[in-house]
C-alpha cells in the first residue's frame, strides 16, 4: 500500500495519522508536545519508526505545525510564542530523509485535509476559520492554496472589525481574533465567565447578559465573514475549532446576521458549515500536501 504519515505538531499534543494515497484513513495516535524540543522531536522520530515497522517506508510524510513555513518547506521560518522552539527545526534532516519532509502551517493544512476529505470535497474556493483560544485561517482559491508573499496568507482572525480598538497579538485593532476568541472571554465579559464554553452554556439558559455578549461576537464573525467572501468569493465556509462544536448555539444567529449582511448576487449564498474530520484535519492535510508536491503540481 503507498501510504502517507501526516503529523500535527500543536502547542499542547501532537497527532499522528496514516493515510493511504486514496485517502483511506488508518490509526492514529495523539501524545503531549512537552515542553523541549527533544521531547517532541523524539516523540515523532519514533512515532516514524513505529509505523514504519508495521507498515513498511512510508511514501510520504508531511508536517503540519503553526507558524509561517519556510519558502524551501523544510521548516517553520516564523514562530514566536508557545512553540518558538519549532522556529527552523529542519524535518527532513531529523527524520533523516532522501525526500524533503515538506512543513506546512496547521490551519493551511486543516483546509486541505477538509477539501479532501471533509467538509468541502470537491471544492475549489473555499475558506477555513478555526474557532478556538484564537482565530486561524486559510483560503483554498481556485483549486491552489493561497500562501501569500511570505507565507502569512489566510490569518483571518486578524482582519479588522474596528479600528479604533485595542491591538491584537499581531497589532491589528479591533480584530476578529479578539471579538470571539476564548481568551478575551474574561475581558468581552467583565471577568463573568472565563470560557466560551461557560457563556454559550449560559446563554442557552437564557441569561441576557451572556445573550449580549455571545451574540455581539457572532455578529462580529458574520460581519467578518461576509467581508472575506466580497474579497475571495469561497463557494464554501468552514467552521472549525472549540468555538464551532457549539452547534446550533452558533450556527443559528450566525445565519440570521449573515441574512443581512451577505451579498448575494442572483441569490447565490456561501454555504456555511461545521468541520468534518475534527482533530485529524490537520494531520490529514499535512500528509495530503506531501502527496501533492511530490506530483509537482503543488497545492
Amino acid at each position: 500500500m503507498r501510504y502517507a504519515i501526516g503529523i500535527d505538531i500543536g502547542a499542547t499534543n501532537v497527532k499522528g495519522i496514516v493515510v493511504s494515497a486514496g485517502g483511506e484513513i488508518g490509526a492514529g495516535a495523539q501524545f503531549k508536545t512537552g515542553d523541549l524540543p527533544g521531547t517532541w522531536s523524539g516523540r515523532v522520530r519514533q512515532y516514524v519508526a513505529d509505523v514504519e515497522r508495521a507498515h513498511g517506508p512510508a511514501n510520504w510524510i508531511g508536517i503540519a505545525a503553526p507558524g509561517l513555513a519556510a519558502p524551501d518547506s523544510r521548516s517553520i521560518a516564523w514562530m514566536q510564542g508557545r512553540l518558538a522552539s519549532i522556529q527552523g527545526f529542519d524535518w527532513t534532516t531529523h527524520l533523516n530523509r532522501s525526500r524533503v519532509v515538506p512543513v506546512i502551517n496547521d490551519a493551511h493544512a486543516a483546509l486541505i485535509g477538509e477539501s479532501w476529505l471533509g467538509a468541502a470535497i470537491g471544492n475549489r474556493n473555499a475558506i477555513l476559520l478555526t474557532l478556538g483560544t484564537g482565530v486561524g485561517g486559510a483560503i483554498l482559491c481556485d483549486g491552489r492554496l493561497l500562501r501569500g508573499h511570505i507565507g502569512r496568507a489566510g490569518h483571518l482572525g486578524h482582519v479588522s472589525l474596528d479600528p479604533d480598538g485595542p491591538g491584537d497579538i499581531v497589532r491589528t485593532p479591533g480584530s476578529l481574533e479578539d471579538a470571539i476568541g476564548d481568551h478575551t472571554v474574561s475581558r468581552r465579559t467583565a471577568g463573568r465567565f472565563n470560557s466560551t464554553v461557560a457563556l454559550i452554556s449560559a446563554y442557552r439558559a437564557g441569561d441576557e447578559e451572556a445573550a449580549t455578549v455571545w451574540l455581539r461576537s457572532v455578529k462580529c464573525l458574520a460581519a467578518a465573514l461576509a467581508s472575506i467572501a466580497n474579497v475571495v468569493d469561497p463557494q464554501t465556509i468552514i467552521l472549525g475549532g472549540g468555538i464551532a462544536q457549539a452547534g446550533p448555539a452558533l450556527f443559528d444567529p450566525l445565519k440570521s446576521f449573515l441574512d443581512d449582511f451577505e451579498w448575494r448576487p442572483n441569490d447565490q449564498r456561501v454555504r456555511v458549515v461545521p468541520a468534518a474530520l475534527g482533530e485529524r484535519a490537520g494531520a490529514l492535510g499535512a500528509a495530503r500536501h506531501a502527496m501533492v508536491l511530490d506530483t509537482k503540481d503543488g497545492i
